[in-house]
């Protein structure tokens, strides 16, 4: 079963250094992330969203595009390579096990200007190895469906009193 990690922050560049962090986590295989976002809401209010799922639906579209181009050589050229690349498109977005819209929405109309958030949505986690990659920043636990234990390691980790 996979848990939701939502944190923010009050400066707008470390959900996104926490990413790579985390990224790094899934290299070392110390968890599985099956999605995360980065939002940032710059000093003018606008906003930035930089999702996980974006790399699957690249890469299905990449993959579904070579595979049309081999189609395409043998029936018809232009045609087959843009069916392949829409078909790899959709297979990679329906693959790909999602954060919730609506709750990112949500949480971005919560960020004030300035700040940043990252949705982190894993299974299999290493509970030590997700706290020595949360210690160096100071963040506060939006939401999570973490057991209690987990979550207060976290909230430790982030110096997060709330």
């Amino acid at each position: 079963m996979a848990n939701l990690l939502v944190i923010t922050f009050d400066n707008m560049e470390d959900a996104g250094n926490l990413l790579g962090n985390i990224k790094q986590l899934q290299k070392d295989a110390q968890l599985q992330i099956n999605d995360a976002a980065v939002i940032v809401k710059d000093t003018e209010g606008s906003v930035k969203v930089k999702n996980m799922a974006d790399t699957g639906v690249k890469t299905g579209a990449v993959g579904g595009g070579i595979v049309g181009l081999i189609i395409a050589s043998v029936f018809f050229p232009i045609g087959g390579m843009l069916l392949g690349a829409a078909a790899g498109a959709l297979i990679g977005k329906m693959a790909h096990l999602g954060v919730d819209q609506k709750f990112v929405k949500e949480v971005t109309d919560e960020l004030k200007p300035g700040t940043s958030a990252i949705f982190i949505m894993a299974s299999k986690v290493n509970p030590g190895a997700l706290r020595a990659a949360l210690e160096n920043y100071h963040g506060k636990v939006f939401q999570s469906t973490l057991d209690d234990d987990a979550l207060e390691e976290v909230k430790k980790a982030l110096k997060d009193n709330g």
